[in-house]
């Protein structure tokens, strides 16, 4: 948390009006928000101004006392949204084909996708709100990228961002802060493999990412799309991505292999961990003994 939280504070006394910064989080939906709503609440307590941005209708995104929520419209019923998520989690327990299974997951991220990406295109067309965001003078947005909206609305904004997730398919992360990443050592999600490969598995290494291109293209495509006609000229993710100011990982090289990083990239590994009780001295007698 210390590490994380060192990051985001040095841009923020960047700022001339650092001390009591707003913050506006953009976050996503499930695991991803509740580590940011932890996150948020130490910003909190460090006497910063959090306001919360999120849909109308979410799993887990509720208001709590230590930010203001401000929620704008979503495509999609409480009751058909749960069933839309939830459904597609039971899916990957089921024992099917795999090719049946690749079908069904496309599909199913298609409609995810164009979920996700038709309420981000009414949040960034609502002409009210985003007059109040723009009047509201945040000092930085803290979003996940995964979700790629919150920095689209930083870059429209011209707010300086921090973004904040565990990674991006298809190495969108290195394009986007330059950092070199090759292939042959640094071993891809999902392949096993370790940083010390074979000639052959440093071929799968590489030709690995590129069915993901393709769920990428499919996920990703529709925020270039609205950045490009809110920006009124041509602009890729990447380069939406690059708006970035500090990124902080949740990952740690205890768990992840080594691999270059930028000065700007932070690992926060551990911070979803619970701070445990001391043992009782009883117990550790009894342990020491």
């Amino acid at each position: 948390m210390d590490a994380g939280l060192s990051g985001l504070l040095l841009l923020l006394c960047a700022l001339p009006w650092a001390q009591g910064a707003k913050v506006l989080v953009f976050p996503m939906e499930g695991s991803h928000w509740l580590s940011m709503r932890d996150f948020s609440r130490e910003l909190h307590a460090r006497g910063h101004q959090i306001v919360v941005l999120a849909p109308e209708v979410t799993l887990h995104i509720k208001g709590e006392d230590f930010f203001t929520l401000k929620t704008f419209p979503f495509p999609s019923t409480q009751e058909e949204y749960q069933q839309n998520l939830l459904g597609n989690a039971k899916k990957a327990f089921e024992t099917q084909g795999f090719v049946e299974v690749f079908f069904e997951n496309l599909a199913a991220l298609r409609n995810v996708s164009e979920l996700y990406a038709n309420s981000c295109a009414g949040l960034l067309h609502n002409e009210t709100l985003i007059q109040q965001l723009n009047s509201s003078f945040f000092d930085v947005v803290l979003t996940d990228p995964v979700f790629p909206c919150g920095a689209v609305l930083a870059k429209y904004l011209q707010i300086p961002a921090v973004f904040f997730l565990r990674s991006i398919p298809c190495d969108i992360d290195s394009e986007a802060t330059q950092c070199p990443n090759p292939s042959s050592y640094i071993p891809r999600l999902l392949t096993t493999h370790s940083d010390h490969m074979s000639f052959l598995q440093r071929v799968k290494n590489m030709l690995y990412p590129l069915p993901l291109k393709y769920f990428c293209h499919i996920s990703f495509t529709p925020y270039e799309s609205l950045a490009s006609e809110l920006l009124q000229r041509e602009v890729s993710l990447v380069e939406v991505l690059s708006h970035a100011s500090v990124w902080l990982f949740r990952g740690d090289f205890v768990f992840d292999y080594p691999r270059p990083i930028m000065p700007n990239m932070v690992f926060i590994g551990g911070i979803n961990c619970a701070n445990r009780k001391p043992l009782h001295q009883e117990v550790r007698h009894r342990a020491a003994a």
